[in-house]
């Protein structure tokens, strides 16, 4: 061990953290400052508060005391564990209070400088052995480190809003931090009742690194004019499976957070296209339409802070003579073909499993990250009278029909008749390669995969983190696994082809593993 590492201390000698006499200091008594004091004191943890603010670590630790009743009036802490954690709270005036902590955990602005300056004051106060750790959520732990006596001992540990409702946190080491101050944050994080995940000091780490293919391929996907803002949320909530359509997502968080975050990660990883965000949202937040905060984003907002509905398009009763689903596309499975099979029975509409379709059959494709357009040149169908349908995802709520440009409006109201008639919803979008689904879904397990490639985190890590962090369905890299690790390259290979856009590039680790059949969380040994 070196000598800087010697001097960081190893984790054994801190006190045990049931023993009441772990010491932590939090700086910073805001919103995620007093969410990890909650937590902290709720474990057992002493938490010292402190703030610029005068009056603020009193009044974060009043409130905090308030939060403990609401818990016990809602059976959801005991009396006993609120006065405990109460008697663990304590309200500091300055920073030499912090003297005798064994750690510190900074939830102060999101400013590089800011984080430096407070650090360099606290090597002055604490301990050589009390650890240093950054709430950051978009800056490198490394440069925050950097300039101090000991920056073997500064990690970052990256706690998600509201923190005792989103139980995860990242444990973050940066270029100089020794291993075993992460491994002990680690096991502090767990203590404190957060699955904790370990990442390596990039822009990101994992939860935002791995988020940023959502919001920009949405973005995307409304700058080439394939669907409208409601469409786009709706099909990625009801055939996806998101919580949130991306669009509702950066309303609530709003794009004064949102965009700068797009913004700088793309710029820190010197422009990578799979990141690269869109104007509209830039335009967006110059206007100062930045979402449900104001009142107006995405969508307008009345006085309660409700999203003011918009009206959905008149569904269609016309219905065709007769289909023919193209036998070409690999990705009809025969779920798909059994529900458009189904429906046409339902409602007497004839179909034909010749090669070829008669000169009037509504004909259906379904491709896999090609547009429609393309799908009528390679299979010499009649681009007036072909629509493609969404295949690969959940088709009982909402079908998604895509027409090519010379699509004529009585197919397309044809094919919306057919797919509605059994009460589902039917949106319909502009030819697209990959639709909208597909090409989000696929996106969002590319990046990861590439996270996964670079070694920030280990595949487990990846997908518990996003799925806590950001609330998707699956784990990225098991949402791989599901849709078909090979079908997802497919996707990718074609949405490259079509566009040209290096975004789409598939990445080593995906790639490697579709060529032979692994799992998507697959290690080499």
């Amino acid at each position: 061990m070196n000598e800087n590492k010697q001097a960081a201390g190893a984790p054994s000698t801190r006190p045990a953290f049931n023993s009441g006499d772990l010491i932590v200091g939090v700086i910073g008594c805001g919103v995620m400052g007093r969410g990890i004091a909650q937590i902290a004191a709720l474990a057992g943890t002493q938490v010292k508060l402190v703030d610029s603010r005068a009056g603020a670590s009193q009044a974060a630790r009043q409130e905090l005391i308030v939060t403990f009743s609401k818990l016990v009036e809602k059976g959801r802490l005991t009396q006993a564990a609120a006065d405990a954690a109460e008697q663990c709270l304590h309200a500091c005036n300055q920073l030499p209070d912090l003297a005798d902590a064994h750690m510190i955990v900074e939830a102060i602005v999101e400013d590089l400088m800011a984080k430096k300056t407070l650090f360099h004051q606290l090597e002055s106060i604490i301990s050589p052995t009390a650890i240093l750790a950054t709430n950051t959520s978009s800056l490198s732990v490394t440069a925050i480190a950097a300039g101090l006596q000991f920056p073997q001992r500064v990690a970052g540990f990256h706690f998600f809003n509201p923190v005792p409702l989103m139980k995860i946190v990242e444990a973050i080491g940066g270029f100089l931090t020794d291993p075993t101050i992460v491994d002990y944050l680690i096991a502090l994080g767990t203590h404190w009742g957060h699955a904790t995940v370990r990442a390596k000091d990039t822009p990101g780490f994992i939860v935002n690194h791995a988020g940023r293919g959502y919001g920009t391929e949405g973005l995307r996907i409304l700058a080439e004019n394939t669907t409208d803002i409601p469409t786009l949320d709706q099909i990625l909530r009801d055939c996806a499976g998101f919580k949130l359509g991306p669009c509702e997502l950066m309303d609530l968080t709003g794009l004064d957070v949102s965009h700068p975050v797009m913004e700088s990660i793309y710029q820190q990883y010197y422009e990578e296209p799979r990141f690269r965000p869109q104007g509209l949202t830039r335009q967006m937040l110059t206007a100062g339409v930045i979402g449900k905060k104001v009142g107006q984003g995405f969508y307008q907002y009345d006085n309660a802070g409700k999203k003011i509905s918009v009206d959905s398009a008149k569904q269609s009763s016309l219905l065709p003579s007769s289909i023919w689903i193209s036998p070409a596309d690999k990705a009809t499975s025969a779920e798909v073909r059994t529900l458009i099979t189904q429906l046409a029975i339902q409602v007497g509409v004839a179909i034909e499993n010749e090669d070829s379709p008669s000169a009037t059959a509504l004909c259906i494709v379904t491709p896999l990250g090609e547009d429609a357009s393309t799908c009528c040149a390679n299979q010499a169908l009649d681009a007036s009278r072909t629509v493609a349908i969404e295949s690969l995802f959940d088709l009982s709520k909402r079908r998604v029909v895509m027409t090519t440009p010379a699509t004529t409006a009585a197919y397309r109201a044809m094919a919306c008749g057919l797919l509605t008639a059994d009460g589902a919803a039917v949106s319909v979008i502009h030819d697209s390669a990959g639709l909208v689904a597909q090409r989000v879904v696929a996106h969002i397990i590319n990046i990861a995969s590439d996270i996964a490639q670079q070694a920030i985190a280990s595949p487990a890590d990846i997908d518990r983190a996003v799925k806590l962090g950001l609330g998707y369905p699956h784990g990225p890299l098991a949402w791989g696994d599901v849709v078909g690790v090979k079908t997802v390259l497919t996707i990718l290979d074609n949405l490259l082809k079509q566009t040209g856009d290096p975004r789409y590039r598939a990445s080593p680790w995906l790639k490697r593993r579709a060529l032979l059949g692994l799992s998507l969380h697959h290690e080499e040994a």
